[in-house]
């Protein structure tokens, strides 16, 4: 027998806390317990091999009859879920994979539900070998190392997959992951970055509005377009289209519908002429106070902007940066042909793959890549720029030959992207994008937020309930490295207030692709306030505990429920997402379902998987839930459930607040503004005081518009900033309303007092 603290494999099984989760274990796998981590449920697996090779495959076991969840590349850059019972179901590229060691989860489960187990699986990266997961047709996980790389093919294989166990699906994973960062020391965990602020406002990005050909002109438009209708854009990202670019006299393009020619390399370091005071195509102004500073300067001036955000490539540009142009030969870039790993070839095609190979990428020299990066974004940052987003990263993956492997060039490039970054954008300015690989993820030590899907595609009818879907099950895993960025959405679409509500819940930032004068202002105002300030919530949104293994996209029987916290209540917002998603025969998104029918499922305090945190220590487990749709408040009394009932594509969103129990027996709860998505994101102080003669409720909230609380009796005094307001109380729902204005200051906190 073999042990790891908790995990053992005996008479061929591998235990987990005394449960069999994979069956048939192969005679060269071994549990290596963790150093120092006696107190810990987990243990690494690894094999004993002589074998060398740049890409192996190793079975582990059989995992059969146990419900799992994972996650896996389905395209180069991107993830998506994936549920199953058995281990052919497991994909390849599966870099995270979650298994219900005994069946509880359910709701008929009761209280049997504190006896599953939860086993989380890690492929990790070793040396310079990276590892995945994958099943085969006998059922087996197997582990697949590859370098990326000819010449590289040695390496140990005992820390190839850490394995952790717990009660808590979520705490077993952030343990697990935290219990890694320790072992490879090569990565930081989300909850020790800085994130920058940029997350608190409401922003756009030009992508969808125009595209590569977004101009200077174009931005200050989007903006004062913002401005009209109350709502103002706070941050800005700029996306592709500003950069100075190129194709090789030979090249081939590649250019269809509102897409960048990824035949294009980088060919200097500063904007083209669209962002150029006066500029004209084919002069350059050199002149730095008519370049990008002109444009920064006034719109932060004129718009008050806070932060401005400009898009590149980790390689500079789709193609890379051309080798030998002037001004940058000291990058020292040389063609390089992207090689891909057969796992990604065997998933979706990629036609961003398929130009960059035929035509190459400038790759710069990985001695030089940080000046390459630090000259680049120390021009940004004095022209104002404040951070940046970083896309196609995966495609260092492909480019390890001749450079150590692929795991040694992405931490080449990352650690000199981040060191830029901090020397440059004080504020972590970055956002990371394509870049769903644990190359990145297991390198990234102060990268804070990271795109968490595929994009949003506003023409394509089968992408809206998958993207909201994938985002919530990729937050399960990228949750514990970065926050997820579910991408920006068009507010005025059929799909806008199902995406609205999705980015309200999510923790992430809240940002449109709107074209100047194409805005639902009505369901802006759900989601920012007139300060351009947003309710966000406090943690990476992601499926409650009973949605982690069914199916909400396919099942035709399932709700998507995604949780998050704020600083006194729970919010749960609810997606029929059924009839699309990603056919793993077609290699494409589909919709499988026209007309998959309504939904019922339910709703319950503990959804909210981390309620108790937030409630005193005499919390009964009562809660309050108010429907943001419906505007109905419901009294729920612990264990107890409501139902709800979605059609196709539909959504509510639940605030969900504990019970508090004041004197006289009074009951009494927080909400928030009732009008936006996230209404208990505004209450930021909450506390009561008692006396001989009365009770009072203090609380400081943030925004404007109507606030509402629960209470189990009339008050008898309101106030706001100390003066008297008039208030409603609904005497059958317990519901206290009432209004308040927009504050002068920005970011301004009411002081609201009831007495009874």
């Amino acid at each position: 027998m073999t042990v790891g603290a908790g995990i053992s494999v005996a008479d061929g099984n591998l235990m987990v806390l005394g449960k069999k989760v994979l069956s048939h274990v192969h005679e060269k796998v071994v549990v290596n317990p963790v150093c120092g981590g006696n107190l810990l449920n987990g243990a690494f697996i690894g094999v004993e091999s002589h074998q060398k090779g740049s890409r192996t495959v190793f079975p582990i076991g059989k995992l059969e009859g146990l419900r799992f969840i994972c996650v896996f590349r389905f395209k180069m850059w991107w993830m998506t879920q994936r549920m199953g019972t058995c281990g052919q179901e497991v994909p390849i590229e599966t870099q995270f994979l979650l298994v219900e060691a005994q069946s509880g989860s359910d709701i008929d489960a009761g209280e049997d539900q504190a006896a599953a187990t939860y086993a989380v699986f890690l492929p990790l990266l070793e040396g310079d070998f990276r590892a995945v997961l994958q099943g085969n047709d006998q059922n087996e996980i197997e582990i697949c190392v590859e370098s990326g790389c000819p010449a590289v093919e040695d390496f140990d294989g005992a820390h190839l997959v850490y394995i952790g166990a717990g009660s808590d699906p979520y705490e077993v994973i952030t343990t697990a992951v935290k219990t890694v960062e320790k072992h490879l020391q090569t990565f930081v965990h989300r909850e020790r970055k800085k994130m920058p602020d940029m997350l608190n406002w409401f922003g756009w990005c030009t992508w969808d509005a125009f595209y590569t050909n977004v101009t200077s002109e174009n931005v200050k438009q989007g903006l004062q377009s913002f401005e009209k209708g109350g709502i103002p854009a706070k941050f800005v990202i700029i996306d592709d289209g500003w950069q100075t670019v190129g194709m090789d006299p030979n090249g081939t393009e590649w250019k269809s519908d509102n897409a960048a020619n990824f035949a294009n390399r980088l060919t200097n370091i500063k904007e083209n002429h669209k962002f150029q005071k006066d500029g004209k195509e084919g002069q350059r102004v050199e002149d730095p106070a008519l370049g990008l500073r002109q444009i920064t300067n006034e719109i932060k001036l004129e718009h008050d902007i806070k932060y401005v955000y400009v898009w590149h490539a980790i390689t500079g540009y789709w193609g890379g940066v051309k080798p030998g142009v002037p001004g940058m030969e000291h990058y020292e870039s040389k063609l390089a042909f992207p090689v891909s790993s057969p796992g990604v070839k065997s998933n979706q095609p990629d036609e961003v793959l398929t130009t960059i190979a035929i035509n190459g990428l400038g790759l710069v020299n990985p001695e030089k890549v940080f000046h390459f990066y630090d000259e680049l974004h120390s021009y940004l940052a004095s022209s104002g720029i404040d951070g940046v987003k970083v896309d196609v990263q995966n495609i260092l993956e492909t480019l390890g030959a001749g450079h150590g492997g692929r795991v040694k060039l992405a931490r080449k490039y990352h650690q000199a992207l981040e060191a830029s970054i901090s020397r440059n954008f004080p504020d972590n300015g970055i956002i990371c994008c394509m870049s769903h690989n644990t190359d990145g993820l297991y390198s990234a030590k102060r990268s804070a937020v990271i795109r968490a899907s595929d994009d949003f595609w506003p023409r394509d009818p089968a992408s809206h309930t998958i993207h909201i879907a994938s985002v919530a099950y990729n937050t399960i895993f990228l949750g514990e490295f970065m926050q997820p960025d579910w991408d920006m959405f068009h507010s005025l679409h059929p799909m806008a207030e199902y995406h609205a509500a999705a980015r309200a819940v999510g923790g992430c930032p809240i940002y449109v692709s709107d074209k100047p004068g194409y805005h639902d202002f009505d369901l802006l105002k759900k989601l920012a306030l007139p300060d351009g300030s947003i309710l966000r919530a406090k943690l990476p949104g992601r499926p409650t505990k009973d949605c982690l293994f069914s199916d909400p996209a396919r099942d035709g029987k399932s709700l998507l429920k995604i949780w998050n916290m704020n600083d006194f209540s729970g919010v749960v917002a609810v997606f029929n997402c059924q009839g699309a998603g990603w056919c793993k025969v077609g290699k494409k998104n589909l919709i499988h379902d026209e007309n998959p029918g309504t939904v019922t499922g339910f709703i319950r305090a503990k959804d909210v998987d981390y309620i108790s945190r937030i409630a005193d220590d005499k919390w009964t487990g009562d809660a309050i839930i108010y429907s943001h749709l419906g505007g109905e408040l419901v009294y729920l009394p612990k264990d107890a459930t409501i139902p709800v009932t979605l059609k196709t594509r539909e959504y509510e969103v639940f605030t969900i607040v504990p019970v508090k129990e004041l004197t006289n027996n009074i009951k009494f709860a927080p909400i928030g503004l009732i009008k936006m998505f996230n209404s208990g994101g505004a209450v930021k102080e909450f506390f009561s005081l008692k006396s001989n003669e009365s009770t009072n409720v203090a609380m400081k909230v943030r925004g404007c518009g109507q606030f509402g609380a629960y209470s189990s009796a009339r008050p008898k005094l309101i106030t706001v900033d100390s003066e008297e307001v008039e208030f409603k109380y609904e005497e059958e729902s317990g519901l206290v309303t009432i209004d308040l204005g927009v504050p002068e200051k920005e970011l301004y906190q009411w002081s609201i007092s009831i007495d009874f």
